[in-house]
């Protein structure tokens, strides 16, 4: 086992759904209901202190799109369901034929706006449905706080190191990718290093060091195995106490031809005490070893340790990234938008739930530019129109076959990189951002009018 997807697919990825979805497509089977519909993916509202989501988890989707099978275990479980016999020779043959658009992965997105767009025959759309919403979730979630987590550091790297805070080992991984993608450096997670190539980066905890009688005796034979790449944990006992020993660990490396790599401060006034730190090492001549801290970290503390200006050269985050602590959950969507009837015409639809409206027919999302290139406004418009601005959305699957290159987890970096550039700054701000614009065009807001005025005199 390499990565828990892969776990799940062996398993038969397919019983990774909630039951309504069954239901209903066995209901649209036992009514000949086959038409294709097209359903858009997207998340509704904007959480607190964000304006902008680095969208996540695309590789993941298509290779369930392209792999998702019934096998005949689970089709025997799904027999004691309850399910018919019709329904379950449906499954036993299922393959999914759509079409599908989406954002490049690492692409930044905003609200209403169509992350992956589905036109398939609705129980092969219906069916994928809760697999799109979990995955879309909790990658894109992820990599939009880890996002913000590297803007906050300004340029200083920023480490993973949530796998044992985070909620199962699906989302460890996933958590690990998805904060590369957005510019960590490195992660704890030696799987994840392993599965997709992310450079590994640990220090040391605090029972190794109380394991010994004396701190300098752990500091002793640590550097011992590792002479070349250490970092020193310094605030076991007491920090000042910590780095006067770090610091003769340091003069008998460099009496070896060694150098101690950093020292790291895991408790107590980080800004206060990094200063004390730096300017020990400095005073003995050892400006070169690094100042890494962690301990609870965020966004929110790194920016206030920025603006403190804290003597830190590394962070080290984990829980607070790992299940994105301030909002750990996006509110992402899937909904119908068009179904095609008698005469093979697609005709739009909209849900007029109060607070839960959605936009009508197959569309497209332009993005608009300022003369230096970077992001000035989105406009959500209808598939069919042209407008001047870039279409985001790309055709990445056609009758269910993949006509898409998966990018590397190194391109998809650097796209997000390069897009998280062109997004001016009042829209990454870490508190209080400004509302990036979106906007309808003329043609999807006039669809949008006509719709209600109809669905009204229905009512």
């Amino acid at each position: 086992m390499t990565d828990f997807f892969d776990f799940i697919n062996e398993q038969d990825m397919s019983l990774v759904t909630d039951f309504y979805e069954l239901t209903m497509c066995a209901s649209y089977l036992d009514n000949e209901k086959l038409e294709l519909a097209t359903f858009d993916l997207l998340i509704r509202n904007m959480p607190n202190n964000r304006s902008y989501f680095l969208f996540a988890g695309l590789e993941q989707v298509l290779l369930f799109l392209k792999n998702i099978r019934f096998t005949d275990k689970n089709i025997r479980y799904l027999r004691k369901q309850g399910f018919s016999t019709n329904f379950l020779g449906y499954l036993q043959n299922f393959k999914f034929t759509g079409d599908v658009w989406a954002l490049p992965e690492g692409s930044i997105a905003f609200q209403n706006e169509p992350l992956i767009r589905i036109t398939a025959p609705i129980i092969e759309a219906q069916i994928v449905e809760t697999f799109l919403l979990n995955t879309v979730n909790l990658q894109t979630m992820i990599a939009t706080k880890a996002s913000r987590i590297v803007e906050a550091a300004k340029g200083k790297p920023v480490i993973e190191f949530g796998l044992r805070r985070e909620h199962g080992l699906d989302a460890g991984m996933k958590v690990a990718r998805c904060s590369f993608i957005a510019g960590c450096e490195g992660t704890s997670n030696v799987l994840a290093g392993k599965q997709y190539g992310i450079p590994l980066f640990g220090t040391m905890a605090h029972s190794f060091i109380m394991s010994y009688e004396k701190e300098i005796d752990a500091f002793r034979a640590f550097t011992k195995t590792f002479p070349n790449k250490t970092s020193l944990l310094i605030d076991t006992y007491d920090e000042i106490g910590g780095i006067n020993n770090a610091i003769l660990i340091a003069k008998e490396l460099e009496k070896l031809g060694h150098k101690l790599g950093g020292v790291r401060l895991d408790s107590g006034n980080l800004a206060k005490t990094s200063k004390k730190i730096r300017k020990l090492l400095d005073n003995t001549d050892l400006a070169y070893v690094k100042i890494f801290a962690s301990g609870d970290l965020d966004e929110f503390k790194i920016t206030k340790l920025n603006e403190e200006r804290a003597e830190i050269d590394f962070f080290g985050v984990g829980t607070k990234l790992g299940t994105s602590a301030d909002r750990p959950y996006l509110d992402v969507i899937y909904k119908l938008c068009e179904i095609m009837h008698n005469k093979g015409i697609f005709s739009p639809i909209m849900k007029l739930s109060e607070a839960k409206t959605t936009f009508p027919g197959r569309k497209q999302v332009y993005r608009f530019k300022d003369g230096s290139g970077n992001f000035a406004y989105d406009m959500i418009g209808l598939d069919e129109e042209s407008l001047t601005g870039e279409s985001l959305l790309i055709k990445v699957m056609e009758r269910g076959e993949l006509i898409y290159n998966l990018p590397s987890i190194t391109r998809i970096r650097n796209y997000a990189k390069a897009s998280l550039q062109k997004l001016p700054a009042k829209y990454k701000q870490i508190n209080t951002p400004q509302k990036y614009p979106v906007k309808l065009s003329q043609n999807l807001e006039t669809l949008t009018r006509k719709l209600l005025i109809k669905l009204g005199k229905k009512g």
